[in-house]
């Protein structure tokens, strides 16, 4: 407008169109705030049109089907980190060449390095800034912390946050920094969003001193299994992953706060076959005959689980728990919830959980909570403690996250139950004050 260029075209997109309206949408917002520009500017919902030159700006989908034929004169791209492909700029950049002073503008934050297009870019535009690549018509603004920077040292913030103290305020910035402390996974969003630094799709999760505090009796895991009565008909939530015939079944129970239980607890049930034991304490250096002998886990004879135990567990459990909703995995689980059904277990109990960021990530979030907040009482049991610093989890290009099995050092089959376990109680109304008003947490930071 301000050029007076008469059929002018402009475009606003990101990866998709919801992404996309939020720099729209702040073009609409300073037009509403400038009355010389208000005007001679009308606003509609996907457009804004300027008719004394008849001019249009235009909210995009970031898909390019149907996206040819057009004539740029501004492209505004953003948040390049999470884009599928090029094909959009790409598509629109073609059609500039009509056009005697075009601009593209493309902004973003960092995000994980298995995304091949964002990190893609983010190398290029390295190679413009060093000189690796010739490309004059590129202007390349880069704000960061290095690789190698320390990410609590407000020094390195303020390199990679110009306006620091106006957005975002600096007292933001070190709560955040506080809540990413002793959180691998806080600590990666903290790099990520706050010091555009590239992160790795898959990171450790569980500080293991964390973990250690949720244990308010180190040893409580033996009386919790040697007698069960102080569980007997409170509300539960279980889950099982049933392992790969030779690997560990996991079994998990959660009984959330009461008017007599400030926290959540867990109680483990574990069995490995005893065939496989020898090797996996050679080969693997894990102290399964140690467990075995302490009662942590169960040996079953032969060389592969022996679905029966964990059968016979859950009817167990059943009788003696509230269970209000058991989670599997639906992998290796059919014959399991045959046999279970056929003795007796009513099938609404039972809930398909599939092992991805669409199922998972908000259960992977309420656990991460529960733990950080010291709310997450699992007895110090030592199978699950193992399994906790096993455990990793893996982003999307949103960087939204759950816990990965597959991604894993070693096995997780107890968190990822335990996981599954959160998830369903977090669908239940639980009774009583919320676990976070019982420890006098009033917000927590993660």
């Amino acid at each position: 407008m301000l050029d007076g260029t008469i059929g002018g075209q402009g475009y606003a997109f990101a990866r998709d169109e919801k992404q996309g309206k939020v720099v729209f949408d702040k073009m609409k917002a300073m037009i509403a705030l400038s009355p010389p520009l208000a005007g001679r500017v009308t606003p509609f919902k996907k457009s804004i049109w300027i008719p004394q030159i008849r001019s249009t700006f235009e909210l995009l989908s970031g898909k390019p089907e149907g996206k040819h034929g057009r004539s740029p004169t501004v492209i505004a791209g953003d948040e390049m980190h999470e884009w599928i492909s090029t094909e959009l700029a790409d598509t629109l950049r073609q059609g500039t060449g009509a056009r005697l002073q075009p601009i593209e503008l493309y902004a973003s934050t960092a995000g994980v390095r298995s995304n091949e297009v964002g990190y893609g870019l983010w190398e290029k535009s390295l190679a413009i800034l060093d000189g690796r690549i010739d490309d004059p018509s590129t202007l390349v603004v880069l704000f960061a912390a290095g690789k190698d920077d320390d990410w609590a040292d407000e020094a390195v913030w303020r390199r990679a946050n110009p306006s620091l103290g106006l957005s975002p305020t600096i007292d933001f910035l070190r709560r955040e920094a506080a809540a990413a402390k002793n959180n691998p996974r806080a600590e990666a969003h903290f790099k990520c969003y706050h010091l555009n630094q590239w992160i790795d799709a898959v990171v450790r999760w569980i500080d293991p001193k964390v973990w250690a505090r949720c244990a308010k009796n180190a040893n409580a895991w033996k009386t919790w299994n040697s007698d069960r009565s102080a569980f007997r008909g409170r509300r539960c939530f279980a889950a099982f992953d049933v392992s790969s015939t030779k690997d560990v079944t996991a079994l998990i129970w959660v009984f959330p706060p009461d008017d007599d239980h400030l926290e959540w607890q867990v109680l483990c049930e574990f069995w490995v076959p005893e065939d496989t034991l020898a090797a996996r304490v050679r080969n693997d250096s894990v102290p399964y005959d140690q467990w075995a002998a302490a009662g942590a886990l169960t040996p079953t004879p032969g060389n592969v689980v022996d679905q029966n135990y964990l059968k016979r567990s859950i009817l167990k459990g059943i009788e003696e728990f509230g269970v209000e909703a058991i989670g599997y995995d639906p992998w290796n689980s059919t014959k399991l919830l045959t046999d279970l059904q056929e003795e007796g277990a009513d099938a609404d109990l039972f809930r398909e959980m599939r092992q991805g960021i669409p199922t998972l990530a908000e259960p992977t979030k309420h656990f991460e909570r529960l733990v950080m907040s010291g709310a997450l009482n699992h007895g110090g049991h030592p199978v699950l403690k193992w399994m906790a610093g096993n455990a990793v989890v893996r982003f999307d290009e949103n960087l939204n996250y759950c816990v990965a099995k597959k991604k894993s050092r070693e096995k997780i089959d107890g968190i990822a139950a335990g996981v599954m376990a959160i998830g369903l109680a977090m669908t239940q109304e639980v009774e009583g004050p919320s676990v976070y008003e019982a420890h006098g947490i009033l917000e927590i930071e993660v």
